[in-house]
C-alpha cells in the first residue's frame, strides 16, 4: 500500500473490469472486431503504460484489475493481434489523411493522432505481439495490481442451470492459471450479478472475494461483508463516489472541453471534436482543442480526491472504525469511451496518497480486516433497477428462453457422452464452448440498451445453431459429422483450447437452483423484483 503523510482512515479501493465479447471473425464495422482495435488501442495499451510506470516508481496495490477470460483470449490469439497490428496501422494512414487536408482543424487533428498512432504501433510492436498475458504476469508480479479472473464467456450466472455456473466458473479460473501463471483469490462477477446460494460455489471454487454494486448491501459499502455462512466476502461500490466519475447526468466525461465520443470526423474515421455541451448536436460540436484539457483535468483530479478524502473520513466517522471506499468501472471508461480517462487516472493514483489517503485492492481490504458482520446478499446485479430486468426481462425473454432450450440440449448430449466412458471428447468440448457463447450476457443487455441489438440477436442464434447441430450429429451416432461439424466451429473461433467437458459435474441438477431460489435451471421466470436494489437507476456502461 502507498501511505500520505497526513493519514485519513481507512482505504480507497479502484476496481476496473475489463471485458468485451468474443468478437474475433464475427463481422467487423461497425460491430464486430472494430469494437476490440478500438478498446484496445484506446484502453488497455495505455492503462498497462500507466500501471508500468507506477511500478516502476515504486507504487503497489494501486487497483484490482478484473480481466475475464474472453477478453484474455482476445488479447492472447494470434489473429487478433495481427490485425490488431494491421487496424493501428490503417490508423495512422487515416491521420496521414487527415493531415493533408485544407481544413486547418482537420489537419491539427492529422498530426496529433498520426503521433498518437505512431506511439501505439511502437508499442504494441515492442511489448504486446506475444499476446498480453506476459505482461499480465509481469504487473501481478511487480505487486501494482490485483487480477481478478472470471467464468468464461461473461454468462449472467444467477440465470443458469447450475451445472454450467460451476463449469464455467471453474474453467475460467482454469484459463487465468493457465494464462498467467497463478490463481486469481478474486473475481469479477459479471454484471455484479448475483442470487443466494452462489456463495457456495463461490466457496468451494475457492474464490475468497466478489464485487456487488452499492444497492445490493443496502447501500452500506463501507466494509466487505461475508455472504452468509460462507468466508467468501462481497465488496459494494460505494455509488456516491464512482457516478462522480461516471453517470450519465453528470460525470466527468461530459465536461466540453474533453474530447467528444459519439461524433466522428466522416472522411477520416477520427474522432476530432469536443463535447462542447451535454445539449450540443454532432453537427455544431467545436473542434477538439488538447489546450483546453489539462487546466480541466486537474479539476477533476482535484474534486475526485477530495471526494474521496471526505467520503472515507465520514464513513470512518459513521460506522465508528476506519472504513473502506471502493469506486469501480469498467476498464474500457478509460480511453475508448473517455480518451482523457488515462491521464486522468494516473494523476488521481499519484495524488491520492498526497492527502493521506491509503489506496489498496480487494485483497488487500480482506488482508488488512476492512470486512464487518455476515450478510444475507439479495439478488442483484449492476444493471438498470440494480436488478436482473436488463438480462431477464419482457424484451430479452426470447434470449432467455433460447439459453434455456440450447443449455438443456447441450447438458443432455454431454451427459450421454459422457456415460459411453472413453478420454477426452472434443465433440462434448465444442458442444459446451458454444454454449458459453450462445449464453453470455452481452447479448441481452445489447437488446435491452437498444445497442446493435440485431448484431447481438444474430450471435446469440449463430452459436445456439453451431451447439445444435453439433449435439444432433452426436446423438444421431453420426460420429464423423459431429467430429467435421466440432472442428470446424471451434476453428471459426478459436478459444479456450483447454476447455475440457469431463469436467463438467452431470450429477448436480437444476432442482438445487430452484431450492435455494437462485432463479437459475429454466430461465423462464420473469423480471426478479427489485428486492434491495434501492431507488438508483444510473446504470453501468457495458
Amino acid at each position: 500500500m502507498t501511505t500520505g503523510t497526513a493519514s485519513v482512515p481507512g482505504q480507497f479501493t479502484l476496481v476496473l473490469h475489463s471485458h468485451l465479447p468474443w468478437l474475433a471473425n464475427h463481422g467487423r464495422w461497425p460491430v464486430g472486431e472494430e469494437w476490440l482495435y478500438q478498446s484496445w488501442a484506446a484502453s488497455y495499451l495505455p492503462l498497462f503504460d500507466v500501471l508500468e510506470r507506477l511500478a516502476a516508481d515504486g507504487f503497489t496495490d494501486q487497483l484490482s484489475l478484473g480481466i475475464t477470460p474472453v477478453l484474455a483470449a482476445q488479447l492472447d490469439d494470434p489473429h487478433c493481434a495481427s490485425s490488431m497490428y494491421e487496424w493501428l496501422a490503417d490508423w495512422q494512414l487515416r491521420a496521414t489523411q487527415a493531415a493533408m487536408s485544407r481544413d486547418s482543424d482537420r489537419a491539427a487533428a492529422g498530426r496529433r493522432e498520426y503521433l498518437d498512432a505512431q506511439r501505439a504501433l511502437d508499442t504494441f510492436a515492442n511489448r504486446w505481439r506475444h499476446g498480453a498475458s506476459p505482461l499480465i504476469r509481469e504487473l501481478a508480479a511487480s505487486g501494482v495490481v490485483e487480477i481478478l479472473g472470471g467464468p468464461l464467456a461473461h454468462p449472467f450466472a444467477p440465470l443458469l442451470d447450475p451445472r454450467l455456473r460451476h463449469f464455467s466458473l471453474t474453467e475460467g479460473l482454469a484459463d487465468a492459471h493457465a494464462r498467467w501463471g497463478f490463481d486469481p483469490s478474486g473475481i469479477w462477477a459479471p454484471e455484479c450479478a448475483f442470487a443466494p446460494g452462489m456463495e457456495t460455489e463461490y466457496d468451494s471454487a475457492g474464490v475468497g472475494h466478489f464485487m456487488v454494486d452499492g444497492p445490493a448491501l443496502h447501500g452500506d459499502t463501507a466494509l466487505g461483508r461475508p455472504v452468509g455462512d460462507s468466508a467468501v466476502v462481497a465488496y459494494g461500490r460505494d455509488l456516491t463516489v464512482s457516478y462522480r466519475v461516471w453517470s450519465p447526468k453528470s460525470g466527468y466525461p461530459g465536461h466540453g472541453a474533453y474530447r467528444d465520443f459519439h461524433t466522428y470526423d466522416h472522411d477520416t474515421g477520427l474522432k476530432r471534436f469536443r463535447v462542447t455541451g451535454r445539449t450540443v448536436s454532432g453537427d455544431d460540436k467545436k473542434p477538439y482543442d488538447p489546450a483546453r484539457v489539462d487546466a480541466v483535468l486537474d479539476r477533476h483530479v482535484e474534486d475526485f480526491v477530495a471526494h474521496v478524502r471526505a467520503r472515507l473520513i465520514d464513513e470512518s466517522d459513521r460506522i465508528g472504525r476506519p472504513a473502506l471506499v471502493v469506486a469501480a468501472f469498467d476498464t474500457e471508461l478509460f480511453g475508448h469511451w473517455w480518451h482523457e480517462g488515462p491521464i486522468w487516472l494516473e494523476r488521481v493514483l499519484r495524488r491520492l496518497p498526497e492527502v493521506g489517503v491509503t489506496v489498496g485492492t480487494l485483497a488487500g481490504a480482506t488482508q488488512a480486516g476492512f470486512v464487518g458482520a455476515p450478510f444475507d446478499l439479495p439478488r442483484s446485479s449492476w444493471g438498470s433497477g440494480k436488478d436482473w430486468r436488463v438480462w431477464n426481462g419482457p424484451a430479452v425473454q426470447h434470449l432467455v428462453d433460447l439459453n434455456a432450450e440450447v443449455t438443456e440440449t447441450a447438458l443432455d448430449a454431454v451427459a450421454k457422452m459422457q456415460h459411453r466412458g472413453g478420454g477426452r471428447n472434443r465433440v462434448a468440448d465444442q458442444i459446451l464452448r458454444e454454449t458459453l457463447l450462445t449464453v453470455s450476457s452481452d447479448w441481452p443487455f445489447m437488446v435491452s440498451k437498444d445497442t446493435a441489438a440485431q448484431y447481438a440477436v444474430s450471435r446469440a442464434h449463430t452459436h445456439a445453431h453451431a451447439t445444435r447441430e453439433i449435439s444432433d450429429a452426436a446423438m444421431r451416432g453420426r460420429d464423423d459429422a459431429a467430429e467435421t461439424l466440432a472442428a470446424s466451429w471451434s476453428r471459426a473461433d478459436n478459444l479456450f483450447p483447454a476447455l475440457d467437458a469431463r469436467r463438467l459435474r452431470t450429477t448436480l441438477t437444476a432442482d438445487r437452483a430452484d431450492d435455494d431460489d437462485t432463479g437459475s435451471g429454466t430461465g423462464t421466470r420473469g423480471p426478479a423484483g427489485t428486492g434491495a436494489a434501492g431507488t438508483d437507476t444510473e446504470g453501468e456502461i457495458g
